[in-house]
């Protein structure tokens, strides 16, 4: 099975910065977009950035400035730095992956586990 495993969340003071990891494992073939998004309880889960295999961003309005999505193609690895924390920023943030398995080139969309990040005195 392909899987998604994050790290790098934690508590942080606000002002604080994180760098969230997340890589990708099992029978790839490639992978098209990765992306952060989060869920903060009683909300809906939303949209932090999106990176294309080009290399291609796209930002939620809320962290334009702040967060920097990168990623590493040859360690199918997605990072997210998160500078310039607020208290707002506190959610579960969850990895995702559009690829294609290796076995019959199918285009499937993964999930990761999440990693909390809470931003707090």
């Amino acid at each position: 099975q392909v899987q998604l495993v994050e790290s790098g969340g934690g508590l942080v003071q606000p002002g604080g910065s994180l760098t969230l990891s997340c890589a990708a494992s099992g029978r790839i073939f490639s992978i098209f977009d990765m992306g952060w998004y989060r869920q903060a309880p009683g909300k809906q889960r939303e949209l932090v950035a999106r990176i294309t295999n080009g290399g291609s961003t796209t930002y939620a309005d809320s962290v334009k400035g702040r967060f920097t999505i990168s990623r590493d193609n040859a360690k199918n690895t997605v990072y997210l730095q998160m500078n310039s924390l607020k208290p707002e920023d506190t959610a579960l943030y969850y990895c995702n992956a559009d690829l294609l398995e290796y076995e019959f080139r199918r285009r499937k969309d993964y999930w990761g586990q999440g990693t909390q990040v809470t931003v707090s005195l």
